[in-house]
């Protein structure tokens, strides 16, 4: 047998998601919800109109059950409570900021400079914080470090983003 193709591949990229919230998100309606829900709070019916909107065409008991699936993985939750005429109306939300996105076809020659520079950088940084958080030994343990340490860098990346937004 003779190898006709073989190339190394060097990891550039790690998703740190649960297979719940995967699970929650893989359908692109549920998906959609978080993108609409991230930083204003609705009710199932209002909801539906922008799922509408953005082409999905949902009936509500359909949504009411997309909402459940992703309360469920805690993706989003019940943020108020609304009683009148005697009809209770939740409004929903999420903290989560889904990146969903294309990226052009010259990204990497556009950007590969200054990736590398600044991972370069962050990298010394995470470098110095990777044995202070792996304080057991075993493979679990290791896994519950690399988690931790990708858990720091996702709310500091949030920190910056939520913050340049509000400028």
């Amino acid at each position: 047998m003779s190898t006709l193709l073989e190339k190394p591949i060097k990891v550039n990229r790690i998703v740190t998601t649960s297979i719940e919230h995967a699970r929650a998100i893989e359908d692109p309606a549920r998906a959609k919800v978080v993108e609409i829900l991230y930083h204003q709070s609705l009710s199932a019916n209002q909801i539906t109109t922008a799922l509408k909107k953005a082409g999905f065409k949902k009936a509500l008991t359909t949504v009411r059950h997309h909402l459940e699936i992703l309360k469920k993985s805690k993706l989003i939750e019940i943020v108020r409570i609304e009683e009148s005429r005697g009809a209770i109306t939740k409004y929903y939300s999420t903290s989560t900021k889904l990146l969903d996105f294309q990226t052009p076809e010259d990204f990497d020659s556009k950007y590969s400079k200054i990736i590398d520079n600044t991972s370069t950088k962050i990298a010394k940084i995470l470098k110095d914080l990777t044995p202070k958080t792996a304080k057991s030994k075993g493979k679990k343990s290791k896994e519950y470090s690399q988690y931790l340490v990708m858990e720091i860098m996702n709310r500091a990346m949030t920190n910056v983003l939520e913050n340049s937004e509000k400028k």
